[in-house]
């Protein structure tokens, strides 16, 4: 019997979901939000590494959490952590759009207004991280990161205010801790990565029964979610994207591609492109 039957078994999941699940990894955010919510572990050797701060633990870490702005845009961040007056909002990025230096700011001014309460002095607000994981290089200069604080012009002095927004270059792969984490997120195997933390997570959410299911039960979810949208939206003028293209390849009876699309962005631009799915 080979590894995907013995999956298919221990999760009921269907062969399809099954190899969504195998070839996720951290840098896939529906993947890294669920390996991330609630552990400590994983968010602070993260952190650690990026900040180069060994002794950082987290005091707590929630994924998808919504921040909401009444009357303007909200936001859901992927990963939110605290630790002793401090706040890390870590997001996946594998498209370069996304990664805007506007949505850095944005993400840095909604943290700021909910955490200041009514009353408070500016000197309570915590200091803020935004970390942006890319899949790709955006500024092309091969470093491990790119951080940047707001800074005086004219004296060239860093303006203390408490901001920090960090992007970490995916495909770098220098032999050090940051080379290590992101060859940990380019895994799809907890036998291959670095960083034991985020190994167990990995290991458990692919290879136990109740991991594995839950995994599996995650895929499915998203995928019916989009297909629905896509019947919902399908009769009207300028469809979902993703709905439509979810709708059509289950009427085509490719529903591998349809799991794998649902958790792959590259994938999915691809079959937008096939079937001419502006």
């Amino acid at each position: 019997m080979d590894n995907i039957e013995k999956k298919k078994q221990l999760s009921g999941s269907n062969e399809g979901v099954i190899r969504t699940v195998m070839n996720y990894r951290l840098l896939d955010d529906d993947f890294m939000k669920v390996v991330f919510n609630d552990c400590k572990p994983a968010a602070s050797v993260v952190l650690r590494v990026i900040l180069n701060k060994p002794d950082l633990v987290v005091d707590s870490v929630k994924s998808e959490e919504s921040v909401i702005n009444f009357g303007s845009r909200s936001i859901r961040v992927d990963v939110l952590a605290r630790e002793k007056g401090k706040v890390y909002n870590i997001e996946i990025q594998r498209a370069d759009r996304g990664a805007d230096p506007r949505r850095a700011r944005y993400h840095g001014s909604l943290l700021d207004a909910r955490e200041l309460k009514k009353g408070a002095s500016f000197e309570e607000l915590p200091e803020t991280y935004v970390i942006f994981i890319t899949e790709n290089d955006i500024y092309g200069k091969g470093r491990p990161l790119y951080w940047f604080d707001r800074r005086c012009i004219e004296a060239d002095e860093i303006l203390d205010d408490g901001l920090h927004i960090i992007y970490v270059n995916g495909k770098y792969r220098g032999d050090d801790p940051v080379g290590n984490l992101m060859r940990d997120f380019a895994c799809t195997s907890a036998v291959d990565m670095h960083y034991n933390e985020l190994a167990e997570r990995v290991r458990y959410f692919k290879e136990t029964e109740e991991g594995l299911a839950s995994m599996c039960r995650s895929v499915e979810e998203l995928v019916e979610k989009y297909e629905e949208k896509g019947r919902a939206e399908g009769r009207a003028e300028g469809a979902d994207r993703l709905g439509s293209l979810m709708t059509k390849l289950k009427q085509l009876g490719r529903e591998d591609d349809a799991f794998k699309a649902a958790a792959d962005s590259a994938y999915r631009e691809k079959l937008f492109k096939e079937f001419g799915i502006a």
